[in-house]
């Protein structure tokens, strides 16, 4: 079975097609960060067109990134 996501929002120009194993990944995915379905695949897609655009950031650098830019303050902690 294909799987569709209405990516940014209702739009019909933004759905998405994805196979059963995938949509899976995205349904336990959502649950354990406390998003709905479309916002994790949404999210996801998002965070790989910025790794892609961005090859030399890790993951964590391009969340703080992204926390910058929505003025987000992020208190670091170090493990000893």
């Amino acid at each position: 079975m294909v799987h569709t996501f209405h990516c940014c929002g209702e739009d019909p120009m933004g759905i998405v097609k994805i196979d059963d194993d995938l949509h899976e990944e995205v349904r336990r995915a959502s649950t354990v960060m406390c998003r709905s379905i479309n916002a994790q695949a949404e999210f996801w897609i998002k965070i790989g067109m910025l790794a892609e655009a961005n090859p030399t950031l890790s993951c964590n650098e391009i969340m703080k990134m992204q926390l910058a830019e929505a003025r987000i303050r992020v208190a670091e902690t170090l493990v000893a």
